[in-house]
């Protein structure tokens, strides 16, 4: 798939990441991939982690094929040991790391009756606990070369009105915005900004295949219901949520730190779809 900038990558400067490390989980597919051909597009080395090495060479092939700099570390961030050896690569190959986009992540839809221990344990664990593995082993080294950007990817289920469709991607993401508030001021003393972005309902091939196929929706019937129940007048484009990635990394945002930045089109003033059948539970 030949990647081009979207109208929201293409307002930031070019080379405005010249010089500079980024590395993203999740890049092999999806808003992980946008970011990741943005940031090399804008000049900066980018690293790609994930857990398939296919989807990882792929993006890696298509960055160095226009010029750009990207290695792929296939990397479960679930797993500690895995994390300590990215790290070491990352560090070893580039010496530094500007930018963390922890982007990796990933849901269900089921109702909550419906969810088994081991599927609570298995989303929490990635999106909550690897989250974690990845700040953790990465903020020592930022703050000691005294700059960096961390990008912690939630959703907007993560707030007040709850997760309908996802209650054990929901409770590891709002831990995930508790997290970012607690370590912005330690972080930030040395140079540090940490944010969370939530994006609202927008559409990727492992969106589509993972979560509206299994409720037997496709997108486009599932952007009629949006639209007829009044939760959004549209699905946001990839292009728009990468956008706001490189945004809390650009200079622009250096003093935004502790923050959760909504992408969702007003969705959350206005009415959640009904994914299930009423009374199921």
């Amino acid at each position: 798939m030949t990647w081009a900038p979207g109208p929201g990558v293409g307002v930031f400067a070019d080379g405005v990441f010249s010089g500079q490390v980024a590395l993203v989980t999740g890049g092999g597919t999806g808003l992980g991939r946008e970011v990741a051909h943005s940031l090399a597009h804008l000049g900066a080395d980018v690293v790609i982690a994930g857990r398939t090495a296919d989807t990882l060479d792929a993006v890696a092939a298509d960055i160095t094929g226009t010029g750009g700099r990207c290695l792929a570390v296939p990397t479960n961030i679930r797993e500690p040991d895995q994390v300590d050896a990215l790290r070491g690569t990352v560090y070893e190959r580039f010496g530094r790391v500007d930018f963390l986009i922890n982007n990796a992540g990933g849901q269900f839809p089921a109702l909550p009756s419906a969810i088994t221990d081991n599927g609570w344990r298995a989303v929490v664990d990635l999106n909550l606990n690897g989250t974690w593995n990845m700040t953790n082993r990465f903020m020592g080294p930022m703050t000691a070369a005294g700059f960096g950007s961390i990008v912690n990817v939630v959703h907007t289920f993560s707030f007040e009105r709850g997760a309908p469709m996802f209650v054990h991607s929901g409770a590891a993401r709002a831990g995930v915005v508790n997290m970012v508030k607690t370590l912005a001021p330690y972080l930030m003393r040395h140079g540090v900004t940490i944010n969370a972005f939530a994006p609202g309902v927008f559409a990727t091939p492992g969106m589509v295949g993972a979560e509206l196929e299994t409720m037997g929706r496709t997108e486009q019937t599932f952007t009629d219901e949006l639209i007829t129940e009044g939760t959004t007048v549209r699905m946001g484009t990839v292009d728009e949520m990468a956008a706001m990635i490189l945004f809390l990394c650009s200079p622009a945002a250096r003093y935004i730190c502790g923050s959760t930045i909504i992408a969702d089109g007003a969705s959350m003033q206005t009415n959640w779809v009904t994914f299930f059948p009423e009374g199921d539970f």
